[in-house]
This record gives C-alpha cells, structure tokens and sequence, in this order.
C-alpha cells in the first residue's frame, strides 16, 4: 500500500515544487486556464507519479453567421417564407433551413457547415436582404480556419449540383447517394419531382427520371402492395350492375370551390413575390405600343393528327397536347419572320434577333402566372417539346421552377382558353416583342370546300406585337403561316430539322 505524506511548507516552496513537477510532466504545450490548489496543503503518493494541479480547458467552438448570398438576377431582397429549422436544432451540409421568396422564383437555402442553430434573424414573411446574416451556425473548429466571408454560392442556373441554394418552391431532399447517382448521370436533382415523404428524392424517381429521358421500360418495383378492387367495381360484375354502369358514367371530378367568407373588415397586405414581379413587367408592358390582330384556325385535321399520336405517346410515359404542335409550328414560322423573335433596347435605337426560339408558355399556378419557356425549339421534335412540357407543367403545379426554367424567353404563346374564354387581348412580356393567346377549341359549322356545311373544331388566336418595329402586314404573314401548319400538320414534316 503506497504511504501517504502530508507535506505542509511556506506557500513560496510549495511553488518551487509544483513548477518543477509540472516541468517534468508538461512536455507538450497545453493550455493551462487556472489551478485549483488547497493553501499550503498537499499530497504526495509514494510510488506514483501524480500531477499536483487540476486542470481545465474549455474548446470554443466557432459560431458562423450564414449569410444570405447573392440569388442574381440584381434581386438586393427576398422574403422568408418559411424556417425548416429551428434554434438547437442540429444540421448538416445541404440540409434545408429555409425558403425565401424574390420577385423572380422561390430558393431554398440549404447549410452549408455541419453544427447546431444559434439564432435566427427573420421572422416568417420579413424581409431578409442579400449579404446580411440568415442563422448563426455553431460549427466544429475544422470548418472554419479563418474569417468567414458572404460566399457567392452558385444558384440552380449552374449545372452544378453540388450547390447550396436551389431555385425551387420546396426543399430538396435527398440522401448522399440518390445525389450521387443523380450526379452520374447529369441530372438536376431541380427537374425531378421527389415521391417520398415531405418530397424526398428517392432512387427509384432517379431511374423513372432516366427511363423518361432515355425511353427504357423499368421493371416494376418489388414488393408491390396488392389491393383488392374496390366494392364498386366488384357490384360492376353483376348484370344489373352493368346496366346501371351504361346508365351513369362517372366524370371527371369538378374541382371543389371553397366557400368565401365574409369578415366586413378591410384588410391591407403588401405585394410581394411574384405579384411584384408582375408589377414591373406590366408597368413595363405599358411603355410598349400594341399592335392586336385576331384570326381563327380550322383544327380538325390536327385533332384526328393528336389523337392517332397520343396513345403512342402515353406508351412512353409523356402527355400529349396541342401544345407542342402549337410550338412547333411558332418556331418553324419564326425561321422565316425573325423580327418577332428579336428585342428591342431602352433607347430604341438596336434590335437584337435572337438565335434561339426560347418560346415561353403562360401558366397558371397556384403561386400566380409564371411564365416558364421551353428552350431552342428551333432544334426540338414535336415529341421532345412535349417532354419538356411534361417536366415543365409538374415543377409549375408544385411550385418548383427554377430561374433557368422563368428567364430567357423570345416568344410567348398563352393558352387561356384551356381556362375559358375566345379571344383575350394578350400583354407583350418585354423584352419580347410579339405574345399569342389560344382561345378555346369549339365546334362549330363551317362550309368545306364543296360548300357542304360540316361541324369544324375552330380555335381563335389573338396576337399582340410590339408596333414599334412590328407592323401589321409582318404579324399578318407570320400568322397565316402559323396557322398553315396547324390546319395542314403534314405540311410540318417539310421544314421538321
């Protein structure tokens, strides 16, 4: 048993003592913060070697202030709109801490450091201003070697997908190796609609995405669940059920219109987001002096052309409408009338023709009208623009366009009638020149050429041009060379690259 000697001597020569001891034993350099010792009293253990002071050293970690980086587009502000973190909450690289809202798309911010949620600086629905602080992240001290600066971090224009802000309406989910396969294969995590819970990307939606693209039929997944029919269509099976069945045909489910609600108060909200953005297009639209000419199409020969195509289509996992053709058709006669693929500058003294047919659509969403454009239709088949429409009209309905998807348009086609209504009198997008809005697809008699009175599926188109370099004999060609090919879509396959 090691003996125990209680030392009592002068505070200075207990000094002296524990300097030398530490000496010996203090090697490396290592901070000592204080010593916790007993006035002139301590303990020797006879065959040990025990250290006479009680250390304690406190590891700082660093706290980050995760600034609110530059989204383009000259946006200085943006609008939070919702917080998917909260303080003590604990984060990793690309997780999702907020959405924000500009005049231009939403964007949601993801971390950029692993640690834990400080602080907040916005409320829901302030106003958050570029280069400022969104969170303070308490990180570990590898991840930060310096002062912090307001990274510009790459926004979802790049094609890089290792970024830690994407222009979408949602948060995107998804686990390091569905990102990682979604990187071999050059896909934008952006363009594909997550079917997991709360969105997440699964590796299924990456192989369905690629089987879209590429035409590949999957095999369907293992363990599908098997439902019975439901008690309908068992009743169905029965003679008078049938009979009944011919008597009633199920519709399609009109949509449920809420009841509005009276409060007899006034109330007043501030424009933001893409109303804002409307603001200042429309004011802008204003400047410009609107030349409208209206013309009916005979659509009959396309709507027998469609519907010969469209099972063939869904065969390959891809909507048909007539859309695409009304594309198509746009950017073929946009080859030989370029003036209203062009712009125009501020001081009106250059036009600008552009080399690609970016030809927007205008759709409306449940986040107000966007206007998404389908990019260099001059290059694309009926089929391909289709696609493209399919991607674009999914990521519009769930609030998930990008800014590559909303910027860069040339043309712009507006199918209200797919709403209602015949003719509309269409505002020009600047810096576009010319904008077309499709009316609805009537049935309605017309003379054939035997001058025999036959039912016809005629839509009305309303063009509006920019008059300051557009006349009326130039939007007059352009549409009835537009509407050539739709009435005559064989007529297409001739100028099809």
């Amino acid at each position: 048993m090691a003996s125990v000697i209680t030392v009592r001597a002068p505070f200075a020569l207990m000094r002296r003592l524990i300097s030398a001891r530490l000496h010996r034993f203090c090697s490396s350099k290592a901070q000592v913060t204080h010593f916790l010792l007993r006035p002139q009293s301590y303990s020797l253990i006879s065959g040990h070697q025990h250290q006479l002071f009680h250390t304690s050293y406190v590891a700082a970690r660093p706290v980050l202030q995760f600034k609110l980086s530059d989204i383009g587009e000259g946006i200085m502000e943006v609008t939070v709109k919702e917080w998917y973190v909260k303080e003590g909450d604990k984060v990793s690289q690309f997780d999702s801490i907020c959405e924000v809202q500009s005049d231009k798309a939403s964007v949601t911010i993801t971390s950029r450091y692993d640690g834990i949620i400080r602080k907040l600086y916005y409320d829901v629905d302030s106003i958050a201003l570029v280069g400022k602080p969104l969170v303070d992240i308490e990180t570990d001290g590898g991840q930060a070697e310096g002062p912090q600066e307001d990274v510009v971090e790459t926004s979802a224009v790049s094609l890089e997908e290792h970024t830690h802000q994407e222009i979408k309406g949602h948060k995107t989910q998804a686990t390091p190796a569905v990102r990682r396969l979604a990187m071999e294969n050059n896909i934008k995590l952006s363009e594909v609609v997550g079917s997991g819970k709360d969105g997440r990307i699964l590796k299924e939606d990456i192989l369905n995405f690629i089987a879209k693209q590429t035409g590949a039929i999957l095999p369907p997944a293992p363990f599908q669940e098997i439902r019975p029919p439901p008690p309908a269509a068992v009743a169905a099976s029965t003679p008078a059920a049938k009979s009944k069945e011919k008597a009633f045909t199920p519709s399609v489910p009109t949509p449920v219109i809420t009841k509005p609600v009276f409060t007899g108060k006034d109330h007043t909200e501030p424009i933001t987001g893409f109303q804002k953005a409307m603001v200042k297009t429309m004011s802008a639209a204003l400047k410009i002096p609107h030349f409208g000419y209206k013309d009916e199409v005979d659509m009959s020969q396309l709507v027998r052309l469609r519907s010969e195509l469209k099972s063939l289509v869904e065969s390959r996992g891809v909507k048909l409408s007539y859309m695409p053709f009304f594309i198509k058709a746009a950017s073929l006669s946009l080859l030989h009338f370029p003036i209203l693929n062009s712009s125009l500058d501020e001081n009106c003294t250059n036009i600008t023709y552009k080399a690609a047919h970016n030809i927007g659509l205008a759709m409306d969403t449940s986040q107000g009208l966007l206007v998404p454009n389908v990019k260099n239709v001059q290059m694309l088949s009926i089929f391909e623009i289709a696609v493209e429409l399919n991607r674009l009209q999914t990521l519009g309905s769930s609030g998930q366009l990008g800014t590559s998807d909303l910027t860069g348009g040339t043309f712009t086609l507006s199918n209200i009638g797919s709403i209602g209504g015949t003719y509309a009198k269409p505002v020009i997008l600047p810096p576009e020149v010319a904008i077309g809005a499709l009316g609805k697809i009537q049935v309605l008699p017309r003379f054939n050429h035997k001058d025999e009175v036959v039912k016809a599926h005629i839509m009305n188109i309303s063009w509006s041009a920019d008059h300051r370099i557009i006349d009326g004999a130039t939007m007059c060609r352009f549409s009835n060379l537009w509407r050539s090919y739709l009435e005559n879509p064989a007529s297409m396959v001739l100028d099809l690259k």
